[in-house]
């Protein structure tokens, strides 16, 4: 049983959830006889990236009344990574005061490091985030981290969702990070994976960045539609930028169509006229809303009768912290004995770390699930 099947969300049935409205719009696309398959612009779709710009800051947002928001078309998240992380490269070196380096979160996507390093970008540290003991995050270290960062440090942050653990910040601590980075001059770079599959509510899931933006800060967001529509197949990401107040628009747009080329020169349209289809249609863009707070409540279902079943059976240790993390991923606290006892004992499958998809624990597995973590933690204490 493949508890880290790590990248796309599962249905009760277990296999990969595509929304109903988003089947619908696929065969109203491909029938349409008035589209056609030409290129797409370099920066991707116009209307795309508008409508992702407005989904991830607000319609209403000051820094895109001042037209001072970047949107890009990407393949996928980590190509936006990717992008931004060019663009950090590029735009960084304009400065002479600017050293680096680029913080991830620990423990963190661990492809992360390598999309840097393939950028140039060598000086990559960590921050420290999860609190193993407490089962939770540490936020007393991360601010520290923070506070001892250089000026001018990059900052990944997870906007929603943290991946792998789950544990997301709530807003009073969102506003404690956000303040030192301000004061510490350092440059925030947001992952949005999948927004509205963590909290149920689009605009709650990008929080952090809105408040960023009202603090008068510049930032980056990688941006995934994968989760959210089930595209799993066609790697639609967007990278957002937002430029501080009176910065020019133009030269940087400039300067990213030249990094475009050089990686992809232009992104598939066919994911992307699908996003844009629902976005832009008040009545479409109401049932995915729908249809993402269901996905959300089955997700919390999960997490609550998980830690119930271990109540009941007796299990040693607190099990809170698995209702108390959100979205899809979820951290257990099992140690790498405890995950190994699992894999050879049981053929439960985690990541080395413990954590776990919860999309993939449906009722049919629950049972054997709880069982097997009993098993593993009263064999191995």
């Amino acid at each position: 049983m493949f508890l880290h099947h790590w990248s796309e969300y599962l249905n009760e049935d277990g296999q990969t959830f595509v929304p109903p409205l988003v089947w619908k719009i696929k065969q109203q696309i491909a029938s349409d006889p008035t589209l056609n398959s030409e290129y797409s612009p370099c920066l991707g779709l116009p209307e795309f990236t508008r409508r992702a710009s407005e989904v991830a800051l607000g319609r209403e947002c000051c820094a895109i009344v001042e037209n001072r928001v970047l949107g890009v078309q990407t393949v996928g998240s980590t190509g936006a990574v990717r992008l931004g992380a060019e663009m950090l490269k590029r735009w960084y070196n304009l400065s002479a005061d600017w050293q680096g380096p680029v913080y991830l979160s620990s423990p963190c996507d661990d492809s992360l490091a390598g999309i840097f390093e393939a950028a140039g970008i060598l000086d990559v540290r960590q921050y420290r985030y999860w609190d193993a003991e407490q089962r939770g995050v540490c936020m007393e270290h991360l601010l520290q981290d923070l506070e001892e960062a250089p000026e001018l440090s990059v900052i990944m942050l997870s906007a929603c969702g943290h991946c792998p653990t789950g544990a997301d910040l709530s807003q009073k601590q969102w506003k404690l990070v956000i303040e030192v980075m301000a004061r510490r001059r350092l440059f925030p770079f947001f992952l949005m994976p999948a927004q509205g599959l963590c909290l149920g509510d689009p605009e709650q899931d990008s929080w952090a960045l809105r408040h960023c933006i009202l603090a008068g800060m510049e930032l980056l967001c990688a941006q995934s539609f994968s989760h959210g529509f089930g595209l799993y197949g066609e790697r639609v990401g967007h990278l957002l930028f937002v430029l501080r107040q009176n910065s020019p628009l133009l030269p940087v747009q400039s300067q990213v169509e030249s990094l475009v080329r050089t990686l992809w020169s232009c992104p598939i349209v066919g994911g992307a006229r699908l996003v844009t289809t629902v976005l832009s249609n008040p009545a479409h863009l109401a049932e995915w809303r729908d249809c993402v707070k269901s996905t959300v409540e089955r997700c919390l279902l999960v997490r609550e009768q998980l830690r119930e079943k271990l109540r009941i059976l007796g299990t040693p240790g607190c099990w809170n912290h698995l209702t108390q993390q959100v979205g899809l991923f979820c951290c257990t606290g099992l140690n790498a004995q405890q995950v190994d006892f699992l894999a050879r004992r049981r053929h439960v499958y985690l990541l080395p770390n413990g954590c776990l998809n919860v999309s993939c624990i449906n009722s049919q597995t629950l049972d054997y699930v709880a069982e097997s973590i009993y098993l593993a933690v009263t064999s191995l204490p």
